[in-house]
C-alpha cells in the first residue's frame, strides 16, 4: 500500500530541477493532507470535479459549440493539452502530477465564445478593475467555486495558482500580481504547460479549420513545417484515405514539436547548468523553448493561421455577434441587477456590481449565454 510518505519518496526519482510535491510552499487555508495523494494529486482532483472544469465542455476555442460535434470545446482541448504536457513532462523526468493539474487547470477562467467574450468584458470592465482569464481563473480557484465548509475556493496549492496567474502563449498575456511577481521564470512544469497550450491548439485549430472548409489543404502548399510532413506521410501510405492522411500529418507535427521541445530543452538545462528548482526560477529567460529552427518553421504555420482562419470572414462575423452578446447581457443586467438569480444576487450586497456581473458573465457556457440573450431579447421566448 502507497501513502502520501511514500509517493512523495518516489518523487526523488525525478530530475532534481523538478518541482517536489513535498517542497511545496502550501495552501492559502491551512488544512491536512491527504493520506493517499499528494498535494498536486489532489489538487488534479479538485479542478476535475469542479464545476468550472465542466462547463468548459460547452466554451468555445474557434467554432462555436451549435456549428457541430467535431470542433474542439475548451474542455477538449485541456485534455489535449494535458496530454500533450505531460509526454513532455515525463521524458524531461519533471513532475507529471503538477503538470497535469496545471495543464486541467489553465483555462478555468476563459469566457464564453473564445477570445471574443473575452474582448467584450475587458471593455465593459475597464473602468472597474479590467478582466483577463488568467486572473479570472486565478478568481475561479480561490473564490469562485463553492466546494467546502472551511474556506472558499478550491484552496490550490501555490506552484498551481501560480502556473494559472502566469499562463503565457501568444494569445495568452501572464498578470503576475501580489505574492506572485516575481523577476525570473516561472518554473519548469509551468513552462512546460505553456508550450504544450501552444503545440495544442496550433495544430487542432488547423484540424478543425481544414475540416470545416475554411481552409484548404492546397493552401497549406507554401508553409513547409506542413509540406514536410505531407511529404514524409505520402511516401509511407500512398493510398490511405484524405481523412486518415490528415489526421497523420497533424499528429506527425505534433511529435515533432513535442520531440524538438524536449531535445532542445535538455540542451539548455545543460547550457545553463540548472541542477535545482531554483536555477531555473532565477533565470530571465524561459529554458522549455523551442528551437530555433521549429521556431522559423512554426511562424508561417502561425501568420497562415491568423490571416486565414482566425481572420476569415465567418470566424470574424460569429466573433463580433458574440461580442454583441455578452455587452448586451453585461448592460442589461448591470442596469437591473434584480434579474441575476439568487445565487449571484446576494453578492450585490458586499461586491461591486459590475465585478458581481462580470464573474457571473464568465462563467456562462456558449449555450446558457445564448439561452439567457434569447430570454431578454426575443419577445416569444419564455423567461
Amino acid at each position: 500500500m502507497l501513502k502520501r510518505k511514500d509517493l512523495e519518496k518516489k518523487e526523488e526519482l525525478l530530475a532534481p530541477y523538478s518541482q517536489k510535491s513535498r517542497m511545496t510552499k502550501g495552501r492559502i487555508h491551512k488544512e491536512d493532507e491527504h493520506d493517499y495523494r499528494s498535494c498536486y494529486q489532489r489538487d488534479k482532483d479538485r479542478i476535475i470535479y469542479s464545476t468550472a472544469f465542466r462547463r468548459l465542455e460547452y466554451k468555445t476555442q474557434v467554432f462555436v459549440n451549435h456549428e457541430g460535434d467535431y470542433y474542439r470545446t475548451r474542455l477538449t482541448h485541456t485534455l489535449e493539452v494535458s496530454q500533450i504536457a505531460t509526454s513532455i513532462a515525463r521524458a524531461l523526468r519533471l513532475n507529471e502530477d503538477l503538470v497535469e493539474a496545471l495543464a486541467l487547470a489553465h483555462d478555468l477562467g476563459h469566457t464564453p465564445f473564445g477570445h471574443s467574450g473575452e474582448d467584450a468584458l475587458r471593455d465593459m470592465m475597464k473602468d472597474h478593475g479590467g478582466f483577463d482569464h488568467n486572473t479570472q481563473g486565478l478568481r475561479v480557484v480561490d473564490l469562485l467555486e463553492q466546494r467546502y465548509p472551511d474556506f472558499p475556493g478550491l484552496n490550490l496549492t501555490y506552484e498551481v495558482r501560480e502556473g494559472i496567474i502566469k499562463h503565457s502563449t501568444a494569445f495568452d498575456g501572464p498578470r503576475p500580481e501580489g505574492s506572485f511577481k516575481s523577476n525570473g521564470s516561472p518554473i519548469l512544469e509551468i513552462q512546460v504547460v505553456d508550450l504544450a497550450d501552444e503545440i495544442a491548439y496550433d495544430n487542432h485549430d488547423l484540424d478543425d479549420g481544414i475540416t470545416s472548409g475554411l481552409i484548404k489543404e492546397s493552401d497549406l502548399k507554401h508553409i513547409k513545417l506542413w509540406t514536410n510532413r505531407k511529404k514524409s506521410i505520402d511516401g509511407r501510405y500512398p493510398k490511405i484515405s484524405e481523412e486518415i492522411r490528415k489526421y497523420q500529418i497533424i499528429r506527425s507535427l505534433i511529435n515533432e514539436q513535442v520531440t524538438d521541445i524536449i531535445t532542445h530543452t535538455e540542451n539548455n538545462i545543460k547550457k545553463y547548468g540548472i541542477r535545482k528548482t531554483c536555477d531555473a526560477v532565477k533565470l530571465p529567460e524561459r529554458i522549455v523553448t523551442f528551437s530555433k529552427s521549429m521556431l522559423t518553421l512554426r511562424r508561417p504555420m502561425r501568420e497562415f493561421l491568423t490571416e486565414n482562419l482566425y481572420r476569415h470572414y465567418r470566424v470574424v462575423r460569429m466573433a463580433n455577434k458574440a461580442y454583441r452578446f455578452i455587452e448586451s447581457l453585461f448592460s442589461n443586467y448591470v442596469d437591473k441587477p434584480d434579474q441575476l438569480p439568487p445565487n449571484t444576487h446576494f453578492r450585490l450586497k458586499k461586491e461591486e456590481k459590475q465585478r458581481v456581473i462580470c464573474d457571473y458573465l464568465a462563467g456562462m457556457t456558449d449555450r446558457y449565454a445564448l439561452d439567457e440573450y434569447k430570454k431578454f431579447f426575443e419577445p416569444y421566448e419564455r423567461v
